[in-house]
């Protein structure tokens, strides 16, 4: 690991400002994949801010019909959060499959949406329940927010603050695991919200997550798993690794959509 300096912001402004001076900060909020990576030498940011003691970046609450959650909420809180867990229990159980109890009690879902990697959890359910995504400066779509990998619409010190989830009528996540890191190899979010369905997949694109707009189509006329008899989706486009080739990847969308479908319907 490089030498760096550390900062411990108290408020989301003091935070900012000092991302913004920074020649190379990097804003830490649950480390889950910043500091492994600085171990490795694979960053090396002059700075670190720590938004770990920031005022008002933690907590869950509904407003209206949306579900808002604060950046800096530990995945493990949102699995067990009562409110997570009647308004929108797909995005408890998404949190609760996210690596194991150590990174669940650290990893924070704003780090893991600011971080954008192209096999987290969390960008799926964003994308498929229309969430807004709220800095310190503006209020973003996550269909505006995830640019491709690693990368999203964050402009230097910006800050993400909080998220907000509509609630939907109907809604469920499947994935298919890496059985050592739990990331998804590949993980479909359907969620349902009066006629307008939205089917989000992470860990098969090669540029991140992405809507999947044939299986929203056939949703759309009959949300149920039979709609997607016969729907495939092409390999092209889709990651290919040691893990799983881009055309197992296309197959796997399918079968994760199907049995999150089910799910969403309570079969």
């Amino acid at each position: 690991m490089y030498a760096f300096s550390y900062v411990s912001p108290k408020t989301v402004r003091q935070a900012a400002s000092a991302l913004a001076k920074a020649e190379d900060g990097k804003l830490l909020a649950g480390g889950q994949t910043l500091l492994p990576t600085m171990k490795q030498r694979l960053a090396a940011p002059s700075v670190l801010i720590d938004l770990g003691k920031v005022e008002g970046m933690t907590g869950i609450e509904i407003k209206g019909r949306t579900v808002v959650v604060g950046a800096m909420t530990r995945h493990a809180d949102v699995a067990t959060s009562p409110v997570v867990q009647r308004a929108i229990p797909a995005l408890a159980a998404l949190a609760e499959g996210i690596g194991d109890p150590a990174v669940r009690n650290r990893g924070t879902i704003g780090g893991s949406i600011a971080n954008n990697d192209p096999a987290a959890d969390y960008p799926a359910a964003a994308l498929a329940l229309g969430a807004t995504i709220v800095t310190n400066k503006r209020k973003i779509a996550a269909s505006d927010f995830f640019k491709g990998l690693f990368e999203t619409a964050l402009e230097p010190g910006e800050v993400v603050v909080k998220v907000a989830f509509p609630i939907p009528s109907r809604a469920a996540y499947a994935k298919f695991p890496n059985p050592a890191s739990r990331y998804a190899l590949t993980g479909v979010f359907v969620a349902k919200r009066g006629s307008d369905v939205r089917v989000a997949v992470t860990g098969a694109g090669a540029s991140g997550v992405f809507r999947a707009a044939a299986l929203e189509e056939a949703l759309k006329k009959r949300f149920s798993p039979k709609s997607l008899d016969g729907v495939t989706l092409p390999s092209k486009g889709l990651n290919g690794d040691i893990h799983a080739s881009p055309e197992y990847r296309a197959h796997l969308i399918g079968v994760m959509a199907k049995r999150a479908v089910a799910a969403a319907i309570g079969k």
